[in-house]
């Protein structure tokens, strides 16, 4: 095997486990948008069932998708065109059943996309009287380790506030709408035309949602050059696709699918403020990874495989971190510095006027510089088990993070430089999320 060939395998390694971003999203949304008066003051909207809007203005929706197609082939390199068979166009008579399905194949979701009405709950309210709805009425993938998600049903028709439909929306993405969607993929559905998944592992379910979700646009020309796969990103897609629909919804009357689309797009731009999704590998040097692969090849494959369990295992613990430091938090109702983070809404201008481009140019950006950083203040804040020990595979292992007894009294100091860096994080995330809600209401399509 090439130098080349050997290289890309370990960073398709490195980015195999790592599909899933933040968890509980919903929970950080809530807090970011709350002190956004565009959306904490909205007008409450009317609950409407997707099949209801893609009648309300076919022409239209048919025209918005069709203009993100040829923006993302225009814009987007090494894009896998959509394939012309695709195209939607809805008919005088179509059933709700082919209606959905012939929107979800344009856009190319998965169709076992549920798309329900329901709204995730705030975890720091109070436990609803009527009974929850079950995971997998809202979601065809199982949920992340750990995660804990209060969803209610929403009836047609009922009003609900803006700021629930927005937050709860930033979860969805990953409840299944991109899953198996490449031709490797077990089960993909026929003729979508992504063609084989350029990174992740596509013999695991979640691992086949990694390109749509990270997105590593800063690594440099060598890595470019040697690992050509791991730059076919599709993230910018789908942040293209449902930005354009919100627009849509909000410039013609329809606040609930304004809001949803909203949150949807919202979802990619905050899983590009993980560092651990727009670097391959924050902790490594090129060399250094140069140097695991030439040992490998040379019959030593300790160093290749302790680099891709490892990266794998900081990821997973940073996010079992911060998912159990946000829900301790609600149950508490105890205001950290994370929660402080996310309201913190003099970071917003900041950053330059929202465009297409900056989930790539700004969002990506700062995450990778972040990434070496946040690495070390993952190895020196967790317990060594989960994050310095290659014989530990984390994701395989399936269990949760303890965090009592191994937080001895010496790594106080480092966990809250870690928790420090972490609402960093949430700040960028709470901005990011703002600024791009923000661009979508301020220029809504007509």
């Amino acid at each position: 095997m090439s130098l080349r060939c050997a290289l890309a395998a370990t960073l398709l390694g490195l980015a195999a486990s790592a599909a899933q971003a933040w968890s509980q999203h919903a929970a950080m949304a809530y807090r970011a948008f709350e002190v956004m008066p565009e959306v904490a003051r909205a007008a409450p909207v009317v609950a409407e069932p997707l099949e209801a809007f893609l009648r309300s203005q076919p022409a239209a929706i048919a025209q918005t998708v069709e203009a993100q197609e040829a923006w993302a082939r225009s814009h987007l390199k090494h894009y896998p065109a959509r394939p012309d068979a695709l195209r939607w166009q809805p008919t005088r008579g179509q059933t709700d059943a082919d209606l959905r399905k012939g929107f979800l194949a344009a856009l190319r979701l998965s169709p076992q996309s549920r798309f329900a009405l329901f709204v995730q709950l705030d975890p720091w309210a109070a436990a609803p009287a009527e009974p929850l709805l079950n995971w997998a009425e809202v979601a065809s993938a199982p949920p992340s380790a750990g995660a804990v998600h209060r969803l209610r049903a929403l009836r047609q028709g009922e009003p609900v506030p803006a700021l629930a439909v927005l937050a709860s929306a930033s979860d969805e993405p990953d409840y299944g709408l991109d899953l198996q969607l490449f031709d490797d993929n077990p089960g993909s559905p026929a003729g979508y035309g992504f063609g084989k998944q350029p990174f992740g592992n596509p013999a695991v379910a979640i691992g086949s949602q990694a390109p749509f979700h990270m997105g590593f646009f800063h690594q440099g020309r060598v890595f470019n050059t040697l690992a050509p796969s791991l730059t076919r990103s599709l993230v910018e897609l789908r942040v293209a696709q449902f930005s354009a629909l919100a627009r849509l919804a909000f410039g013609t009357g329809h606040g609930y699918w304004g809001w949803r689309f909203a949150g949807l797009a919202a979802h990619y731009v905050q899983d590009l403020t993980q560092p651990y999704h727009a670097s391959a590998a924050p902790g490594e040097s090129l060399p250094g990874m140069l140097w695991a692969n030439t040992a490998a090849a040379l019959g030593m494959p300790a160093a290749k495989q302790a680099l891709v369990i490892l990266q794998g295992n900081r990821h997973f613990a940073l996010e079992q971190l911060q998912a159990r430091w946000i829900l301790d938090n609600a149950e508490r109702r105890r205001e950290s510095e994370a929660e402080r983070a996310l309201h913190d809404t003099s970071l917003d201008a900041r950053y330059p006027a929202w465009t297409a481009l900056a989930p790539r140019e700004v969002v990506a950006a700062e995450a990778y510089a972040a990434g070496p950083q946040t690495d070390a203040a993952v190895v020196t804040g967790l317990p060594a088990r989960y994050v310095n020990d290659p014989g530990y595979d984390f994701a395989a292992s399936g269990a949760q993070m303890e965090l009592g007894p191994e937080l001895a009294e010496h790594l106080a100091a480092q966990r809250r430089a870690l928790q420090t860096m972490v609402s960093r994080l949430l700040g960028h995330f709470g901005a990011h999320s703002r600024n791009l809600v923000r661009a979508l209401r301020a220029a809504p399509e007509r």
